[in-house]
């Protein structure tokens, strides 16, 4: 590995959220391999909502200053003896959560949901420099899909983890409050399972883009009457038999309750800071089945790889930005403001 040491003294960019509202592109260090780490060049990463939330200051786990990003693609530069068959020159992507290996989720395999869980541009610093390193553990073949499309399957795994949780099934009813990227790709996955799918937003401009994914309605929810009233006339009055929140508000994760059939399953993927006071005996009332989902597993970066591979899904339909690295300032200022009408926004490294 000695010779990952020429790789140091170097200077490389890196992008830098320094307060809410402060991003700055700043010089730093070269990083260096340790053992069991190999040296990836960035090729695109795309801005999730929590880096938007670290760029609001409304994210719950961020601390700062904090280079962000989770969603990207890279390639090999240096790459020890593995038993993954990764090489140098491959385009992969990468899993960004971080888990202890020992606390009581880690022992029973629930790496998702590790107690001291760190996911990188949130807990721990993030992807969007030149250069980073990364565990060869956490590096998946990108199996020759494009650099921009294997950037889009981490948030695709957290829309899939989230709809896997609920168990959907062909047939099922399913409602997805909010049509932001996660929400879509939620909207996505269940249709790929056979389910009738429903998204819902405040956005028109943003359910008008959920139609090119299949759907098969729309929902805008403008006031709580209308949504209470276009939740009774697709389901006859009688609720989905899955809801997924993927917004992160009070009102979204009451909508979601509300709009729960009897004997429901309601999935949270949202995350958010602000607290719910809500009839909590609705749960009991209606005997719902209540999920967390949180960050995703090895088996959904997989599974989705070889699903997009196969042609089923054209996940670059999302991307409605991209941006030069350079211009990371403008990309969040802009993505803050049009939060409405742009869904995935890409930096290209």
């Amino acid at each position: 590995m000695n010779d990952h040491q020429n790789c140091g003294g170097r200077k490389l960019k890196s992008i830098v959220i320094n307060n809410p509202g402060d991003v700055e592109i700043r010089e730093v260090e070269m990083p260096v391999p340790k053992e069991g780490e190999a040296l990836l060049k960035l090729l695109y990463g795309g801005i999730c909502g929590s880096d938007l939330g670290t760029y609001r200051g409304t994210f719950a786990y961020v601390s700062y200053p904090r280079t962000p990003g989770h969603e990207f693609s890279a390639e090999i530069v240096k790459i020890g003896e593995n038993d993954k068959g990764l090489k140098e020159g491959m385009v992969v992507t990468c899993n960004p959560y971080f888990n202890c290996g020992t606390c009581y989720s880690c022992e029973r395999g629930l790496v998702n949901c590790c107690t001291t869980n760190q996911t990188m541009g949130v807990q721990r610093e993030g992807a969007f420099s030149e250069y980073i390193t990364m565990p060869i553990e956490r590096i998946y073949d990108g199996k020759g899909l494009s650099a921009k499309t294997l950037a889009l399957i981490e948030p695709f795994c957290i829309s899939y983890h989230g709809v896997s949780r609920a168990n959907v099934k062909k047939g099922d009813k399913v409602l997805v409050i909010g049509a932001g990227t996660i929400g879509v790709l939620a909207a996505v996955a269940a249709k790929a399972l056979g389910a009738e799918v429903y998204i819902s937003d405040i956005a028109e401009q943003k359910l008008e883009y959920a139609k090119e994914f299949g759907v098969d309605g729309t929902l805008l929810n403008d006031s709580p009457e209308n949504f209470e009233a276009r939740v009774n006339e697709i389901t006859n009055g009688n609720g989905f038999d899955v809801t997924i929140e993927a917004v992160g508000m009070p009102s979204t994760f009451q909508n979601c309750i509300d709009a729960a059939a009897f004997g429901g399953r309601v999935v949270l993927i949202g995350v958010g800071k602000k607290n719910l006071d809500f009839n909590f005996t609705m749960i009991q009332k209606k005997e719902l089945d209540v999920f967390g989902s949180r960050n995703a597993l090895k088996k959904d970066f997989e599974e989705l790889i070889d699903i997009v591979k196969n042609g089923n899904v054209d996940l670059e339909k999302i991307v409605t930005n991209t941006y030069k690295m350079e211009d990371a300032a403008k990309a969040f200022e802009d993505f803050d403001k049009n939060a409405g009408s742009m869904l995935k926004v890409v930096l290209e490294f």
